[in-house]
């Protein structure tokens, strides 16, 4: 997936959202890691594939995608913070349930919490790209879902969210 593109425009909402909260100089690492795990709990709670009690199915394709791609921009802004950018990584599909993968991508966030190294970093990057694959999303409905996001986010920081 090439993915300069999608930094250099998490890259401009973050400067957009550091200038409106006079956030320069503060480390929010911490801070985009728990929110990235509040989100990628979201989008696991869409998918509703640990729910083995409900009979109810997952929520409709845009409303995944959209907690899919709120997780995406906490996570190309943790690479942009720490000097991780990545310009292509290459995905290969993962076997076994969604549980099983969403709960190796929390893994992983909680592994860069505790040790943020750029290998790490890529270990978490590339499971939850693959995780797309487990949801049935292309790349391009990544792109253009991540782009609708990013416009109702800077509308949001516009707007004094």
């Amino acid at each position: 997936m090439e993915l300069h593109q999608l930094f250099y425009i998490q890259s401009q909402l973050d400067k957009k959202i550091a200038a409106n909260h006079n956030l320069y100089k503060q480390d929010l690492t911490s801070s985009k890691i728990l929110a990235l795990l509040v989100e990628l709990g979201e989008l696991a709670n869409e998918t509703r594939c640990f729910k083995f009690w409900s009979l109810k199915g997952p929520s409709e394709k845009e409303k995944i995608i959209e907690e899919y791609v709120d997780c995406l921009h906490f996570i190309l802004s943790i690479g942009l913070d720490n000097g991780f950018v990545f310009t292509n990584i290459e995905v290969t599909p993962k076997e076994g349930n969604l549980v099983d993968h969403f709960q190796s991508v929390f893994s992983k966030t909680i592994q860069i919490k505790e040790d943020l190294t750029d290998e790490k970093y890529l270990a978490l990057f590339t499971d939850f790209l693959s995780l797309s694959h487990s949801l049935g999303f292309s790349y391009e409905d990544i792109f253009k879902s991540y782009m609708m996001k990013n416009e109702i986010n800077h509308k949001r920081q516009a707007e004094g969210y």
